[in-house]
């Protein structure tokens, strides 16, 4: 019995992955631009089954919202949102096991969900937007906030079956120097759906639960040319031309992250806002066994549906504090990200300035601390803007000390713009950007050009030097004799 089973259990699995991969090559034109989503019930909850979209039709954030309101009219009210960093169909093709190595799959947890589920729905291309604000579609839906959750807080929460809630398990990933890595790390994210999934079934609430992704991983595509494992590289091979695609992603994605793609980060007190914050990336890394480690905050910051905590966050006529709240941030269950900035009158130029005065990293119990006034001001009536913010290369920000725990820490902002006074109609003033009017470019012309004026000078000068000769020999008569006096 056990092990029919089994092979039932295969065969699911089996048809899961070559349809996630089917729709791949039928969505090969725009797979970089798209992400998978996967729903499911618990088991004895049973829905109305949801039609799948056409072979090679995108999902956009209309429809994906109809199918989410479908799926919870009819089904648990209860939520469980598995949110992952990034996720693209070659995920699923590479480690799924679709070409007969079950077991090498990384997802064993995820196919006895879907087996045992009674009501599910593969949804393999999804616009990448809409798949960002599937917190949004779920919070207005259920009526209630999100809980970002482990699976240790959730062992002690107690749930209601017949109250709503929203419980987002954010799931990491990234591609190291090796394959491995990013299999590593599905697997682990694969255990992770695994014990939610036991704790969900020892407590007997029934719950809808939604696996999908933020943004497309992008780098998978191209780490398949190293794979070399039987069937799967001749089927991921189909597309070709791996390094040009990567080349067009890399520039599509620099497209959309255009300043205007998303918000900047308000901060309200009252009906007022009176701090503003953009960035193309936040980033941050910390040194660990002679290692950088490093973790992107951008998606967890901007984007359409997410909105960030900023409780601790406070602003007045003279100082400006805005605070960052994560979780479960390289290793830390608690993490923040605070931006301190003043102002003030100055006599010797008979204005007021602001400067931002640090930037600190609070991580269970810990503080890290940059000073940043001596770069980082501007009149106080506008915003500041800097290509870029670091405390590595080229740094504007220096630790407080040399004993203090920022020396183990680099900080990266990209594109990077804050005002935290006289903010007016939620949009940033006049920025005051950090480039001098005399930037590297500039003077590297400028005295490339005076050298070569230099170097022409001299020429001139040696050529109007040169003297002709005045006495010519004649050859029928006497050799000329000059005396040596001459």
């Amino acid at each position: 019995m056990a092990t029919t089973g089994t092979m039932h259990l295969q065969r699911i699995s089996t048809s899961l992955a070559v349809l996630l991969a089917l729709f791949s090559l039928l969505n090969s034109a725009k797979c970089d631009e798209q992400v998978p989503l996967i729903l499911w019930t618990s088991e004895g909850v049973s829905t109305s089954t949801q039609a799948p979209p056409a072979a090679g039709h995108i999902v956009e954030q209309q429809q994906l919202s109809s199918y989410l309101e479908k799926a919870l009219n009819e089904g648990a009210k209860n939520v469980v949102l598995f949110l992952q960093d990034k996720m693209s169909i070659e995920d699923f093709t590479m480690y799924g096991g679709a070409f007969g190595n079950k077991q090498d799959s990384v997802y064993p947890n995820l196919e006895v969900a879907l087996m045992s589920s009674s009501s599910r729905l593969v949804l393999p291309a999804v616009s990448w937007p809409a798949s960002n604000a599937v917190i949004g579609q779920l919070q207005d839906q259920l009526e209630t906030s999100p809980l970002y959750m482990d699976p240790e807080t959730l062992s002690q929460l107690r749930l209601n079956a017949s109250s709503s809630a929203l419980l987002v398990f954010r799931l990491p990933y990234g591609i190291g120097a090796d394959l491995m890595s990013a299999k590593e790390i599905l697997s682990g994210n694969d255990e992770v759906i695994g014990q939610v999934m036991s704790i969900m079934k020892s407590q007997s609430v029934p719950y809808t639960a939604i696996y999908t992704a933020l943004r497309p991983s992008r780098e998978a595509a191209s780490l398949s040319m190293e794979a070399g494992q039987g069937g799967g590289r001749s089927l991921l091979q189909y597309r070709g031309g791996y390094r040009d695609r990567e080349r067009e992603r890399e520039r599509q994605r620099k497209v959309k992250e255009r300043p205007g793609v998303y918000g900047p980060v308000e901060f309200k007190e009252g009906d007022e806002t009176c701090i503003l914050l953009w960035a193309k990336s936040l980033s941050v890394k910390i040194l660990r066994s002679g290692t950088w480690e490093d973790h992107d905050l951008t998606p967890s910051t901007f984007g359409e549906g997410v909105s960030p905590k900023l409780h601790g966050s406070s602003c007045d006529k003279t100082k400006a504090r805005l605070v960052l709240n994560y979780e479960n941030v390289l290793g830390h269950r608690s993490f923040k990200l605070m931006f301190a900035m003043s102002q003030r009158h100055y006599k010797v130029s008979a204005r007021r300035w602001f400067t931002l005065d640090a930037v600190e990293l609070e991580y269970d119990g810990t503080k890290a601390t940059f000073n940043g006034s001596r770069h980082i001001y501007a009149p106080a009536e506008y915003s500041y803007r800097c290509e870029s913010v670091t405390n590595f290369r080229w740094p504007l920000l220096t630790p407080r000390t040399s004993k203090d725990p920022s020396n183990q820490w680099r900080v990266s902002f990209e594109d990077f713009q804050i005002q935290g006074f006289n903010v007016s109609s939620s949009e940033f003033s006049y920025a005051s950007d950090c480039a001098g009017f005399f930037s590297p470019g500039i003077w590297m012309g400028l005295i490339t050009s005076l050298l070569m004026v230099l170097v022409l000078t001299y020429g001139l000068h040696m050529i109007m030097q040169l003297r002709t000769m005045d006495r010519f020999d004649d050859p029928k008569g006497p050799a000329i004799s000059v005396p040596q006096t001459e």
